[in-house]
């Protein structure tokens, strides 16, 4: 408490100090806790970026970053600076707003990332609506894990992310929650009656999850441990699409989420989809994008996916399978 309290007493008395372009690799190598791939961030060279956080802490009088750390890790009195700087540039963010209305139609390239469950779903849609927005805008796609989508929005390999997964530093984004979507039983066809005893039938048929590696695999793997069903580990996918037809050719079953499920819509005659016959399981899905960096931008693109999305998928899905029509709700609309 006390160091934390001689740092903030140090960014006071030295805050005339501070420079934007200083603030600027100090975030970039904060965020990605490596001077290349900061100098890689910032169009800098190595040297260039040593050299300015070099020049920043000797201006506050304090190290911010430990470079003994692999990766490189901040100090208490960075910490400190981390906080007051992403309040700073969030501010000049905002002004240069509030002056010139952040003319975001004169992006080069906006890189976007998706989760891949939602890449067939949702990437065709997000196109056209950033098009119509960034008409001179090359624009970029990535579809992956949920892990893996945040952070290539961490790191600035992605403007705008659509994930289950959220970032630590919370106050550096803007976080719009777009849906919620309850996992289902899915099983190969005429394997599994909602009236059988379902630890029993389901311990008999092969169980297809999905990586351990994959946030979802872990989110599954572990709400059946604590609902007390030891599974046998048989196969694992990292990909919707072959875990939905592995269980429709094995003969097995899997827990999955509608948007998934219309993912392998191939698929859909082979397996049955049920309720889950015990304690239910969610994951809320995010459109994330950085604070104050891209205007108004996020805000129309999570309104159009809500209308997009109980519009047309949602009415998708509830025909695809009406038994569980309710597994999914939008987020309210501002």
């Amino acid at each position: 408490m006390a160091e934390s309290t001689q740092s903030s007493r140090v960014l006071t008395e030295f805050s005339d100090r501070l420079t934007l372009r200083g603030l600027r690799v100090f975030i970039a190598l904060e965020e990605v806790r490596s001077v290349a791939e900061a100098a890689k961030v910032l169009g800098l060279s190595k040297s260039n970026v040593s050299q300015n956080i070099t020049t920043l802490e000797q201006n506050l009088g304090t190290k911010l970053f430990d470079r003994k750390q692999k990766p490189i890790s901040l100090t208490p009195a960075g910490h400190v600076l981390s906080l007051h700087a992403h309040r700073i540039m969030a501010m000049v963010s905002a002004a240069e707003a509030s002056l010139a209305e952040f003319n975001v139609d004169s992006l080069p390239v906006l890189n976007f990332a998706i989760i891949d469950d939602l890449d067939a779903s949702l990437a065709p849609v997000m196109a056209t609506a950033l098009q119509s927005h960034l008409a001179n805008s090359y624009i970029c796609t990535f579809s992956g894990r949920s892990d893996q989508v945040t952070s290539r929005l961490i790191s600035r390999a992605a403007d705008i992310a659509v994930t289950a997964s959220i970032p630590t530093d919370i106050h550096k984004f803007h976080i719009q929650e777009l849906y919620r979507e309850q996992f289902v039983l899915v099983t190969a066809r005429s394997k599994y009656r909602p009236s059988d005893d379902w630890r029993e039938t389901l311990s008999q048929l092969p169980f297809v999850q999905y990586s351990d590696a994959m946030p979802v695999g872990q989110l599954v793997a572990t709400h059946l441990k604590r609902i007390g069903f030891d599974v046998p580990r048989r196969f694992a996918f990292e990909t919707s699409r072959s875990v939905i037809a592995t269980v429709a050719r094995a003969g097995g079953w899997t827990l999955a989420t509608p948007l998934s499920i219309l993912d392998a819509s191939r698929f859909r005659q082979d397996v049955d989809i049920y309720p889950l016959p015990f304690t239910g399981l969610s994951r809320p899905i995010y459109l994330i994008s950085r604070m104050n960096e891209l205007g108004a931008l996020p805000d129309i693109l999570a309104k159009q996916f809500r209308i997009l999305l109980q519009n047309e998928l949602f009415p998708e899905f509830a025909r695809t399978a009406p038994n569980v029509a309710d597994a999914l709700e939008v987020h309210d609309m501002p």
